[in-house]
């Protein structure tokens, strides 16, 4: 089973890039999406309709504003938008996604970098997700998405110039050893242990071209499924995004 993960930073602007044609090509089995930035109608009509998948999406109260969306072959046997908090949720931020063998999340994390209020909120998502999590102990669960955090030094370019910056901080690295202390595992690096593997680039300062980039995009999975990972990469040549695509091959 193939699933990818991409941080597309607004559905209708890449929808112009191309993407119709890369997701047909790419033929996962499932399809997350991370801030598309619309609401189910305003997604090209093409992307809703997608022959063969059946489509799930999630919006914000905000218009505009983050949102996540999935497509999978697979039909799972249930659909939930948010985690079970108004304050968390109304941001449309999460599908939950059940299936036979495994449950899955498609997530954009919140940034805290425009305010110490929207830090705290971040670090508070955190902490709440990672409680909710225990409720699934006893199943398979891969939780996909843009964390807005890089959790080690090699993963990001230049980490003593960004110690101080949102998505660097100590205290946003915390919560990522809390969620593997929890019982997950950042499948990317089950694999890959070399550096300059990001997965996200600053567009002011052209940032891609010269490889100066986080990697803030995962699939973490439950570590009782770690044993049926196939594969974990990252998509660094698809355009259309400050973000790449990352997959993982599973089960």
């Amino acid at each position: 089973m193939k699933i990818v993960s991409w941080n597309v930073n607004g559905i209708r602007a890449v929808y112009k890039k191309n993407f119709a044609e890369w997701f047909k090509r790419e033929d996962a089995d499932i399809v997350c999406l991370q801030e598309i930035k619309a609401e189910k109608d305003q997604f090209p009509s093409e992307l809703v309709e997608m022959e063969g998948y059946n489509f799930y999406s999630s919006s914000a109260l905000k218009k505009g504003y983050s949102g996540v969306a999935v497509w999978s072959k697979i039909k799972p046997l249930s659909v939930a938008e948010g985690i079970e908090n108004k304050k968390f949720d109304d941001e449309g931020r999460i599908l939950k996604l059940e299936f036979d063998k495994f449950v899955l999340f498609d997530i954009y994390f919140p940034n805290g970098g425009s305010s110490k209020e929207r830090l705290n909120y971040k670090l508070e998502f955190y902490d709440y997700f990672i409680k909710y999590l225990k409720k699934y102990s006893e199943k398979f669960v891969i939780i996909c998405g843009d964390y807005n955090t890089a959790h080690h030094e090699i993963d990001l370019a230049r980490p003593k110039q960004n110690e101080n910056v949102s998505g660097f901080m100590l205290i946003e690295r915390k919560k990522l050893d809390e969620l593997e202390n929890a019982g997950f595992a950042d499948s990317f690096r089950h694999f890959n242990s070399e550096p300059g593997n990001y997965t996200w680039w600053d567009y002011k300062t052209a940032a891609r071209s010269r490889n100066v980039g986080w990697r803030i995009d995962y699939f973490y999975v439950s570590k009782n499924a770690v044993k049926y990972l196939k594969s974990a990469d990252i998509l660094g040549s698809v355009q259309g995004s400050d973000h790449c695509p990352i997959s993982i091959v599973i089960f």
